[in-house]
């Protein structure tokens, strides 16, 4: 079975969870901006505004848990079911 892993090694090595949670920073503190800022102009754009907005808060979370399976020490798929079946009780 091929190992598939988790972050693509974005960070080169035991330290790419930063970039991560940088990038789940950003999205957050963007997305809470945007949702202050309110809805203004023509009201056509208004689901795309929202769209972009729930996506910005959906993207911080992905990258949330990519930073924190990151520094877990979690990288592999694989890695994760083992200790899931382990945690379980092989069930």
């Amino acid at each position: 079975m091929e190992e598939i892993g988790v972050g693509g090694g974005v960070g080169g090595g035991g330290g790419g969870y930063w970039w991560w949670s940088a990038a789940s920073t950003a999205q957050l503190a963007l997305g809470i901006k945007s949702y202050r800022k309110g809805f203004s102009g023509d009201s056509r754009f208004m689901p795309l505004k929202a769209f972009s907005v729930a996506s910005l808060f959906v993207g911080a979370t992905a990258s949330a848990a990519v930073a924190f399976l990151h520094s877990s020490g979690i990288h592999s798929v694989r890695l994760s079911l083992s200790l899931s079946e382990s945690i379980s009780g092989g069930t």
